[in-house]
């Protein structure tokens, strides 16, 4: 018996060490696994910051030749400011997605996610990002400034502020207009003071009775003799049609694009006073209404 119990006890002794030794080495490949584990995450983390630290450094270096770029191209501030914000915005975005692929998540879920986000919102902003379209192309385009004054299809003005959504411009009556930039990049537009001289016509008429080389010597020397008349460049004066009641003389000169309409109202009036000096008739129609009686 006591025989028994000594063996009983040796083999239990026995299987004890046994599953210790077995704990033991499942303990030490467990842990040899989370080394292999930590060592593989630890050289990712260390790829992946410097991945980021180089980045940054190369996302530095093209924002500073995009700066450059646009300062050399004369675009408007907030088109610049703007422009560089998306690019960077880009440009770390790209970053990031290579730092979750080289950390091995699955970036596909993320890229469809943001695409239906972006798609929902391009959908419900759709009027806002066509005058942000419309207002980008004016600002790199650059068909008229602040200080200009424009034509519109339904309304004209000077511009006052111009960004990247909007257009105001005050009318000549100094009412504030404001136009959507989608609406203004579609439109026709002509900018009255884009350039520094215009020429002004007039058309006048006199009656076929007058000499016409008296009315154009009375003519010539009003242009010779007003101080807004640009000089060095070319007047004209010339027969522009026959009217059925009088014979329409056309006149063409230079003027500072300043002076246009201060030129425009003076000449008319100096021309109506000269033609009464010398006696020259400006026809008009006339209703001639017989009455009889029966």
């Amino acid at each position: 018996m006591q025989l028994n119990s000594m063996f009983l006890s040796t083999k239990a002794l026995q299987d004890g060490v046994g599953d210790v030794v077995e704990e033991v080495s499942k303990i030490s490949k467990y842990w040899e696994k989370a080394q292999e584990g930590l060592m593989a995450f630890a050289v990712k983390l260390l790829i992946v910051l410097l991945i980021w630290f180089i980045g940054k450094k190369v996302i530095k270096v093209i924002l500073h030749i995009f700066d450059k770029t646009f300062t050399r191209s004369n675009l408007e501030s907030s088109v610049t400011s703007f422009l560089m914000a998306v690019i960077k915005a880009i440009l770390y975005g790209i970053l990031v997605a290579v730092l979750v692929d080289k950390i091995g998540m699955d970036t596909s879920s993320l890229v469809a996610i943001l695409g239906t986000a972006t798609l929902s919102v391009g959908l419900a902003l759709q009027g806002s990002l066509s005058n942000f379209a419309g207002g980008v192309l004016i600002l790199i385009m650059k068909p008229f400034r602040v200080g200009d004054y424009i034509v519109t299809p339904d309304k004209e003005g000077t511009v006052t502020g111009l960004d990247i959504f909007y257009t105001r411009m005050l009318t000549a009556d100094n009412r504030l207009v404001v136009i959507p930039n989608g609406t203004l990049s579609n439109s026709n537009i002509i900018n009255v003071t884009h350039e520094p001289v215009r020429r002004l016509d007039l058309a006048v008429s006199i009656d076929y009775s007058e000499n016409i080389k008296k009315v154009r010597d009375i003519i010539d020397q009003l242009m010779r003799e007003h101080e807004l008349v640009l000089k060095d460049r070319d007047t004209q004066i010339f027969v522009n049609s026959f009217d059925p009641s009088a014979i329409n003389i056309g006149i063409r000169m230079w003027v500072n694009t300043g002076d246009y309409w201060t030129l425009k109202c003076d000449i008319l009036e100096k021309i109506k006073e000269a033609f009464d000096a010398n006696n020259v008739t400006i026809p008009f129609d006339q209703l001639d209404v017989n009455i009889t009686n029966r």
